[in-house]
C-alpha cells in the first residue's frame, strides 16, 4: 500500500493520530471538533499553564465549555502536553501557532519557524502537515517545504503538506470551527487530497483550492475586504460628523437598497488578530513583485487614526459642559475589541485608554469580560465593578464596546455624557449621547452653575 492510500486510509477509520500545534482561539476549538470527529488529538503548547489547565478539564477559551474539555481529556481521545516528542507519532500535524507583526509592521513568522524547527527533529514519515497560522502567499511553500526539503524529503512522497486558513471569529454564536467552511490547498494533488479527507470528517464543508498560495490568499483577501470598507464607512462617518448629519441614520437607509450596497459600519478602531494585521501581510509581500497597494495602505492609516478621532470627539464633547479633558475623569465602557467576548488582541480600546491618559485625564474602564489588560506605563489595569452610584460621578464616558448586557439606558440615564462609537443608545432618547460620526450640531447644553 502506497503512502497515500495508507494514510488516507487511516483518515477515513479515524485511526490516524492528529496533533494541533499551538491552542489558542483556533487551535483548542479545532481540537474538540477533530475529538468529536473521532479521532485521537495530542494537543501541543509550550505555554504550561495551558497545559495545566486543560488537563485539569478547564477551558480558557469563551467559546470552548468547561465541560467539552474534561470530556475530551477524559475520554483519552485528547491529550494536552508540551512536549514536542509528541510529533514523533503523529500521522498529522496541524500548525496554529501566531503570527503577529513586529514593530516594523513586517510579519513575525517566528513561532512557524519555531514550530519546523521541532517538527523537523521529530517529523514521522509520511505524514500529512497543515498550516493554518494566517500568513503570506508562498509561506507554506518557503518555510516548510523548503525546510523539510533540505532534509533530502520531498512533498507528496516523503511527507504531505496542505494549507488551511483559519476563519475563527470569536463569539459568533451562529458561525463555528464545524459549520464554517474550509478552504484547503495542497503542495500536490495527493496533498491536497488527504487534506480534504482529514477535514471532511471534521467539518461540514471543505473547499478544495488549487494550491497553498491560492488558500493563503483568499484569507487575506477576505479581511483586506473588510479593512477597506470599514476604513471607508469610517471616514464617511468623519465627513458626517463635520457636516452635521448621522451616519447610522444613512446607512440605515442605504441598506434599504437590495442590491448592490453592503452595509459596513464605523467605529473606534479595528481590533482582533486578523483584520488589523492580514492586510499589512498582503502589503508586506506585494512589495516584493514592487507592487504597492495604496488601497491597503490607506485603509489602513484611516482605521488606526480612529482611537484619536475618538479622543478629539471626547474633548469636544467635554468642552460643551466647560471641561477640559485634562483632568477630566473618564469611564470607558467596554475593552474587549467586539461584543460579548473578553479578546483584548489589537483592541482600539486600549490605544483610546492610552491616548485619554495621555491627554491628561485620569481613566478607568469597565468590562466584565475583559476583566484586566497590560498597559505599558500602568502595568496591570483592572476593570472597575459595576457601580451606578460611582459612574454618575464621571466627567464623561466613553462605549468602545457594545456588551449586550450593558443596561444602555440606565447607563444614559445617569445624565453623564457619553460619547457612543458603536450607536449602541439609539433606542433611547437622551440628550448626553453623542454618536461617532453623527456630529454635535446646535445642541446646547445645561450647565450645573445656573447656565
Amino acid at each position: 500500500m502506497s503512502a497515500y492510500a495508507n494514510l488516507n486510509y487511516k483518515l477515513e477509520n479515524k485511526t490516524a493520530d492528529i496533533g494541533v500545534i499551538g491552542l489558542g482561539y483556533v487551535g483548542l476549538p479545532l481540537c474538540m471538533e477533530m475529538v468529536k470527529g473521532g479521532f485521537h488529538v495530542s494537543g501541543i503548547d509550550l505555554d504550561a499553564r495551558k497545559i495545566d489547565a486543560l488537563r485539569g478539564g478547564k477551558s480558557y477559551i469563551q467559546d470552548v465549555p468547561n465541560t467539552e474539555v474534561a470530556e475530551a481529556v477524559q475520554s483519552g481521545r485528547f491529550v494536552p502536553t508540551d512536549n514536542y516528542h509528541a510529533v514523533q507519532k503523529l500521522d498529522v500535524i496541524c500548525i496554529c501557532v501566531p503570527t503577529p507583526l513586529n514593530d516594523n509592521q513586517d510579519p513575525d513568522t517566528s513561532y512557524i519557524k519555531s514550530a519546523v524547527r521541532e517538527i523537523k527533529k521529530n517529523l514521522k514519515r509520511k505524514a500529512l502537515i497543515i498550516l493554518e497560522s494566517t500568513t503570506y502567499p508562498g509561506t507554506t511553500e518557503e518555510l516548510i517545504e523548503r525546510e523539510l526539503e533540505m532534509q533530502g524529503m520531498s512533498a507528496g512522497r516523503d511527507f504531505f503538506l496542505c494549507f488551511s486558513p483559519e476563519r475563527v471569529d470569536p463569539g459568533n454564536t451562529s458561525y463555528n470551527t464545524y459549520n464554517t467552511p474550509k478552504v484547503i490547498g495542497g503542495t500536490t494533488e495527493a496533498c491536497r487530497q488527504l487534506g480534504v479527507t482529514l477535514y471532511s470528517q471534521v467539518v461540514k464543508q471543505v473547499v478544495p483550492v488549487s494550491s497553498p498560495k491560492v488558500a493563503e490568499m483568499s484569507k487575506l483577501l477576505e479581511n483586506t475586504f473588510r479593512s477597506i470598507n470599514i476604513a471607508f464607512v469610517n471616514e464617511m462617518a468623519m465627513m458626517c460628523d463635520k457636516m452635521d448629519v448621522d451616519v447610522w441614520e444613512v446607512i440605515q437607509a442605504a441598506s434599504t437598497k437590495p442590491f448592490g450596497f453592503m452595509p459596513f459600519y464605523p467605529g473606534p478602531g479595528i481590533g482582533g488578530h486578523c483584520i488589523p494585521l492580514d492586510p499589512m501581510y498582503l502589503s508586506w509581500k506585494a512589495k516584493e513583485f514592487r507592487f504597492y497597494s495604496k488601497f491597503i495602505e490607506l485603509a489602513q492609516s484611516i482605521n488606526d487614526n480612529m482611537p484619536e478621532y475618538v479622543r478629539n470627539k471626547a474633548s469636544q464633547v467635554l468642552n460643551m459642559y466647560a471641561k477640559s479633558i485634562r483632568n477630566s475623569k473618564i469611564l470607558i465602557l467596554g475593552m474587549a475589541y467586539k461584543p460579548d467576548i473578553d479578546d483584548l488582541r489589537e483592541s482600539p480600546g486600549l490605544e483610546v485608554y492610552e491616548l485619554l491618559q495621555e491627554s491628561g485625564a485620569y481613566v478607568d474602564y469597565y468590562d466584565p469580560y475583559a476583566r484586566s489588560f497590560q498597559d505599558k506605563q500602568d502595568g496591570t489595569v483592572l476593570s472597575v465593578d459595576y457601580d451606578h452610584a460611582a459612574f454618575a460621578q464621571y466627567d464623561c464616558m466613553v462605549l468602545i464596546t457594545n456588551h449586550q448586557c450593558f443596561d444602555n439606558r440606565e447607563l444614559a440615564g445617569l445624565g453623564v455624557p457619553i460619547i457612543d462609537t458603536r450607536n449602541a443608545f439609539e433606542a433611547t432618547a437622551f440628550d448626553n449621547i453623542y454618536k461617532l460620526g453623527a456630529g454635535i450640531g446646535g445642541r446646547e447644553v445645561k450647565l450645573a452653575v445656573g447656565v
